[in-house]
């Protein structure tokens, strides 16, 4: 006789081993540009390969593009393209290396940054346009960073030697000489020759150094701020877990009072001494974007106060400002509300915004850059199906064209698009959510759910082409990314110790699941939660907290124990802020044990009753690899049904390509395998025994 349920049990079953079998049959091929045709799936590394194109930068001519680019591999590699006569040339390594940032000097030499084995910073080099295969190193094994380009002295920028490795000492910032150069480095790049078989390393360094600026004060060093000139302003350290802000005059840094509990600087200001900063709460106002005087801590002009959105900025991709190309002054901010969008405080851009609009209608449009006469422009083309576009824009010839596609092997056709969700706290107030519906979705036909919460805590999701969630939506799964307490552009609702709530996060995710589910669009009995970072610890608080909501989790380089955390961090407390910040923030388990024990779900494992699969990088400098190890021993321990991928030689996530093929492919087969139909309205499945294990590669 036949059975509904039995049915619809068997074709999950089919539908799970021929995942598996899909999942071991994918090789990963990156010489494929095109779609793959309408009719096949698409295959999981085209939602994470390596953009083809990004960081496209105009020299100060406009008459070259720069970009890092990928060319077939899991590399990053180097684009100089010439405009006028389309001439493009490519600047590659050998082995395991990318290059992961350059930046342009004047319209013939830039600088570029060189890692390996996507983990670790080699150094600083430069090339020459007319020479782009006599690449020379300036730094090496110094951690160094560049901080400006000066805008009266191009080709001597400013760079922070974070850390000498081998005295282990953070050397400060230097002015360095980027025109020496020695004959016999020519084309060593391109052929893997190894630095530091062709002379002294150190000895190269202190050539090229000019300047030395003094290290400020005693604390740990975060970072430092110029300018709009680029010349060096500002230092930014942390002593006992304490920020500071330090000016540089006369010679020497000088504190400023401005409390930075309260006040978070996101740029240098358009005269000497002054900052933009996100100016401090007020009671039931978003917080203004302003100017302020740092020598005295007086605030000034506001430039901008959204009526429901903090501006969130400063070095993040969530928002920035964007400057006059010439002299450095404020021309506009972009931020994100429920969807992108940018505020210009020039007349003559909001024209050009209007005008950049009408190229591209219904696509998100923003300026990333233009030559110095400010009529030939770069901008980034996207929506929530399309992967990012870069294309060019001619003011004086009224033209535009495409430069590359990021993703071009993405066809936007065939993504999914992402809708905002308001939903409320439990204390009342209003938060933003996105959800993404799978092909024939309805309330007739309802998807299981995936929670996808960001990590952070102190990050936000976005309106946007989102390749995590665009891979889930493919295999017929709708996403919800919940925005909880915490999540910038909503944070001045919250008083300031919800910063540091995970109870509250946690709650906040649970609600925003919980409207969706009662809205009918999804299956509320196939409800999974997935995370990483600390997206990965809600992912496994969710599955502690409430069982009988998830079918299964999925934690992705996780935090499990905070009192864990900030014992690891006091061994190299000497050598890193984090530990007196986190003791500060959180406190002290010694005299909090029932607060951490409250927010640290490894500990109340014996409560889950559903599967978890764990995955993490044993390299990871951010989320040690014995959190995981820990949450598996537990696991093990109350005989909770899991698997488990901890990989070497990667960090905080999967840097290559394979790895991220492996993961996601596993975490498909692990959904389709616990997501499936369920025969009656009964409650989640208990635990079992079974554990599957993959730990691969040597600790």
């Amino acid at each position: 006789m036949h059975h509904p349920h039995r049915t619809a049990l068997l074709l999950a079953c089919f539908v799970w081993r021929a995942a598996l079998s899909l999942v071991a049959a994918e090789p990963v091929d990156l010489s494929r540009v095109e779609p793959v045709a309408a009719d096949q799936p698409v295959p999981t590394q085209d939602f994470f390969r390596p953009a083809l194109l990004q960081q496209p930068a105009l020299n100060p001519s406009g008459t070259h593009i720069g970009a890092i680019i990928t060319a077939g591999f899991d590399r990053h590699e180097l684009l100089v393209y010439e405009l006028k006569t389309q001439k493009a040339e490519r600047i590659d390594c050998e082995g395991d290396k990318d290059i992961y940032h350059f930046s342009w000097l004047n319209d013939q030499r830039l600088v570029f940054m060189l890692s390996g084995r996507k983990l670790y910073g080699l150094g600083l080099f430069a090339l020459d346009v007319n020479s782009v295969h006599g690449a020379y190193p300036l730094l090496q094994y110094y951690g160094s960073a560049l901080v400006s380009v000066p805008r009266q002295n191009r080709l001597q920028p400013l760079v922070w030697n974070r850390r000498d490795f081998e005295t282990e000492k953070d050397l400060g910032v230097c002015a360095i000489n980027t025109g020496l150069r020695t004959g016999k480095f020519v084309n060593a790049l391109a052929a893997g020759v190894r630095w530091e078989d062709l002379m002294d390393v150190r000895d190269n360094n202190e050539r090229h150094i000019i300047t030395r600026y003094p290290v400020p004060g005693k604390g740990f060093g975060l970072g430092y701020l110029t300018d709009k000139n680029g010349n060096l302003e500002f230092a930014f350290t942390m002593e006992q877990g304490v920020q500071k802000l330090l000016r540089f005059a006369d010679g020497q840094w000088k504190p400023c009072p401005i409390d930075l509990d309260t006040v978070d600087v996101l740029g240098c200001g358009e005269q000497p001494g002054e900052l933009v900063v996100r100016g401090p709460r007020q009671e039931g106002q978003s917080r203004a974007l302003q100017f302020m005087d740092a020598a005295t801590g007086r605030l000034g002009e506001v430039l901008m106060q959204d009526k429901d959105y903090d501006f969130y900025g400063g070095g993040v991709s969530n928002g920035w400002l964007y400057r006059d190309p010439a002299n450095g002054n404020i021309l506009g901010a972009y931020y994100e509300r429920v969807g992108p969008h940018v505020v210009w405080f020039s007349e003559g851009y909001r024209a050009l915004q209007k005008i950049l609009s009408g190229f591209f209608p219904k696509l998100v449009v923003r300026i990333i850059g233009s030559n110095e006469a400010q009529n030939f422009f770069l901008v980034a083309v996207s929506s929530d199906r399309q992967p990012v576009t870069y294309q060019w824009v001619d003011l004086e010839k009224r033209t535009a064209g495409l430069f590359k596609s990021s993703a071009p092997w993405i066809d936007p056709q065939r993504m999914r698009p992402m809708m905002p969700l308001k939903f409320k706290t439990g204390d009342g107030r209003q938060l933003d959510a996105y959800v993404t519906l799978p092909a024939g979705a309805s309330k007739q036909n309802p998807p299981p759910l995936i929670v996808l919460p960001h990590g952070g805590p102190w990050a936000r999701d976005t309106w946007g082409f989102d390749p995590e969630v665009q891979f889930l939506a493919s295999r017929g799964y709708a996403v919800l990314q919940p925005n909880y307490r915490g999540s910038p552009g909503t944070s001045w609702m919250f008083p300031e110790s919800d910063r540091w709530d995970f109870l509250k996060m946690h709650d906040d995710v649970t609600a925003a699941a919980k409207t969706l589910v009662a809205s009918g669009l999804v299956d509320g009995r196939r409800v999974a939660i997935m995370g990483g970072s600390f997206g990965g610890y809600l992912a496994l608080s969710g599955a502690v907290k409430e069982p009988g909501f998830y079918r299964c989790a999925v934690t992705i380089a996780g935090v499990f124990d905070w009192e864990q955390l900030i014992r690891e961090r006091k061994f190299d407390r000497y050598d890193n802020p984090t530990f007196d910040y986190f003791l500060r923030k959180l406190g002290d388990p010694a005299n909090h044990p029932e607060r951490f024990a409250a927010i640290s779900p490894v500990r109340h494992v014996a409560s889950v009753r559903v599967p978890v699969f764990v995955a993490h990088g044993k390299d990871d400098p951010i989320a040690d690899i014995s959190q995981s190890k820990r949450l598996i021993a537990e696991l093990d321990k109350h005989h909770v049904t899991h698997e488990n991928l901890l990989v070497s030689e990667e960090g905080h996530g999967m840097g290559h390509l394979k790895n991220q093929v492996e993961l996601y492919s596993r975490i498909e087969a692990f959904l389709a395998k616990h997501l499936m139909p369920l025969p009656t309205a009964a409650a989640a499945p208990a635990p079992g025994s079974a554990s599957v294990t993959s730990d691969r590669g040597t600790p």
